[in-house]
């Protein structure tokens, strides 16, 4: 997917070179989806290809809109550069199911390894420091419910290959964005009309759902032992998990167990809930992440705040437990 040309008119001169880095080019071959699209699954069977290397450089260009900062948009270029094949199942596998933090550990250590983008860091008068941690630019990375490029751009390309909305109509929604202040006093992107913030409140809503559907999540904890098994058996290393899913997948074809397990994952086409486990083995309860916004409006507050039955639904996902089995065939 390619809705770069929505975020800003066209790519700055200064990020061609970083472009080009192989460290950014890998994550043309990590998905965003966590490997929920190599299954059977409704929901994710026939997604449009969209990429790690295309929501970074969708973040950096919407931290360069608004913005026009070098540092902040390198932050939010380089925030995914050391996320492993099938992202966030790999936080499923080392157990950290509700921060998915897991991925982000490595960035620094990356961007120091690369001699090159150090080269290009210099070039522009930066340090690693300013670039290494998007967290620090509440523009590019803020904390839940607020709105900040990564959680925005993720949300649209999402929105669009599931069907929410269209193209046009999340180019409308982005249009109406501005920067403004959160409660705190800090910058954050702010609708400047309610009608484009609730609309884009509920598109977003509609992801969030998808994120922690006992799809998704049987999904990425069934790839996570997949890939635990093939580490503990040797079929792949650790460093491969830093190459890119074709990559992967090859290795784990070779091996006849771990095809076996990467054929069953493949074939996954449906996920049964239950109070308890029933008839058999496989039943699974797995906790995960809650992702959600509640944008705000230019002197409004937040949409929460204006719109009664938004705020339910909001309340309403936040409070569903996931305390229950699911098994996947």
């Amino acid at each position: 997917m390619n809705h770069q040309g929505m975020y800003h008119g066209g790519t700055p001169a200064f990020l061609e070179d970083y472009l080009e880095l192989p460290e950014l080019r890998r994550l043309r071959d990590v998905g965003m989806n966590c490997g929920c699209e190599y299954t059977s699954l409704t929901r994710f069977k026939g997604l449009k290809p969209y990429s790690r290397y295309d929501h970074s450089l969708g973040v950096a260009l919407i931290v360069w809109h608004f913005t026009g900062d070098k540092a902040q948009t390198l932050a939010g270029l380089l925030h995914d550069v050391a996320t492993p094949v099938f992202a966030h199942v790999v936080d499923f596998m080392y157990g950290d199911y509700l921060r998915q933090e897991t991925t982000e550990a490595g960035t620094k250590g990356t961007i120091v390894r690369s001699s090159r983008l150090l080269e290009l860091l210099t070039r522009d008068g930066l340090t690693v420091k300013r670039v290494c941690d998007y967290h620090r630019y509440p523009i590019a990375d803020n904390d839940l419910p607020r709105l900040c490029a990564d959680r925005l751009e993720y949300t649209l390309g999402n929105a669009i290959n599931f069907g929410f909305c269209t193209e046009e109509e999340a180019a409308g929604i982005y249009s109406d964005l501005r920067v403004g202040r959160d409660e705190d006093g800090r910058p954050e992107l702010a609708f400047a009309h309610m009608d484009d913030a609730a609309a884009f409140a509920d598109i977003a809503l509609q992801c969030a759902m998808v994120y922690v559907s006992d799809e998704d999540r049987y999904a990425m904890q069934r790839l996570s032992e997949v890939l635990k098994s093939a580490l503990e058996r040797r079929v792949i290393r650790e460093n491969d998990l830093y190459t890119t899913e074709p990559e992967v997948i090859s290795r784990l074809l070779a091996d006849e167990r771990a095809a076996a397990d990467w054929n069953a994952f493949w074939a996954l086409s449906r996920v049964t809930r239950s109070s308890r486990p029933v008839d058999g083995e496989g039943w699974r309860k797995i906790p995960a992440k809650k992702r959600y916004i509640d944008p705000l409006v230019l002197d409004k507050g937040r949409v929460s705040q204006r719109i009664s039955t938004f705020r339910q639904r909001l309340d309403a996902f936040r409070s569903v437990t996931q305390d229950y089995w699911v098994l996947g065939e």
